[in-house]
């Protein structure tokens, strides 16, 4: 029996989140939201298996992403002969890497590093305390001594301003029509525009005279982290970055221990402001064939 494939579908979101759940490492990529949003930009399908759900792109060419569902009890072995033997999967979290090299005998595994999740202390990026952060500290105190801002979470009605900043922000940065910012926007507007009707989304706004200058959207990914999926600043604030990332972690995300701020996907500059708020560590992810 072959699989059978169909793209994301809303309709499918509580049983996409069971699984997910259950799963033995939750990575950025595998949160329903982060599905939404890309689904169109990489054309993902879904296929939901005994036990398992199976996902894969179909743009830019067909590869296919990490099983969802409790790892420890799928049959790799049938799982592995049903599918063709140059069969790549990618953004495979190590968890399941390891797994697979206990239950699978010659596997081809090759690190993916601009896939690493990148993981922060939450305590740590609301204090700033120390020389590591007195760059950040800095630049925030300088953003709240300079502007009057109001912090307001995002809802249905605020997401409007969100939405109407994001649009600004695409024109003060897409100067040169660049093709990777405008997939972003596809994704972020596609999750804005259905906001009520994707759980477990959180996220906040910066007003200053009753402009929206910054928001940032995350959802929580299990009882310890949240994970940020977009975050965008108008530039004229300086500090402004520095003032939606503590703020939000400070009045929002009490309780959590760990924030997950995604990938760079290779990206020098990303990967420098990354690195520049100490990261304590790294989900890593790989490339495979089974």
């Amino acid at each position: 029996m072959s699989f059978q494939f169909q793209p994301i579908s809303l309709n499918g979101q509580d049983e996409y989140n069971r699984h997910f759940s259950l799963c033995g490492q939750k990575s950025s990529d595998y949160s329903f939201a982060n599905l939404w949003g890309w689904g169109t930009e990489y054309g993902l399908e879904w296929c939901f298996c005994d036990g398992y759900i199976l996902l894969r792109q179909t743009i830019p060419s067909l590869m296919y992403w990490a099983p969802v569902g409790d790892w420890s009890t799928v049959d790799w072995d049938l799982l592995r002969n049903k599918l063709p033997r140059d069969v790549l999967f990618i953004r495979v979290p190590e968890a399941l890497k390891v797994l697979w090299e206990v239950r699978l005998g010659g596997i081809i595994v090759e690190e993916s590093r601009e896939h690493w999740d990148y993981l922060y202390n939450i305590d740590e990026l609301i204090t700033l305390r120390g020389r590591k952060f007195h760059g950040k500290k800095n630049l925030l105190n300088q953003f709240l001594r300079d502007n009057d801002v109001q912090f307001v979470p995002l809802d249905e009605k605020t997401v409007e301003q969100a939405l109407l900043l994001q649009t600004e922000w695409l024109l003060w940065r897409n100067s040169e029509n660049d093709d990777t910012l405008n997939s972003e926007n596809r994704a972020i507007v596609k999750v804005f525009h259905d906001w009520a009707q994707l759980q477990g989304l959180m996220g906040a706004g910066l007003v200053v005279d009753g402009k929206m200058i910054a928001y940032t959207v995350a959802e929580v990914l299990d009882e310890h982290s949240i994970v940020i999926h977009f975050e965008k600043g108008c530039p004229q604030f300086k500090g402004v970055y520095q003032a939606i990332n503590q703020m939000f972690l400070e009045k929002s995300c009490q309780g959590f221990a760990l924030v997950n701020r995604e990938q760079d996907l290779g990206d020098e500059g990303l990967r420098r402001a990354k690195m520049s708020y100490n990261p304590i560590g790294f989900l890593k992810k790989y490339k495979i064939q089974l």
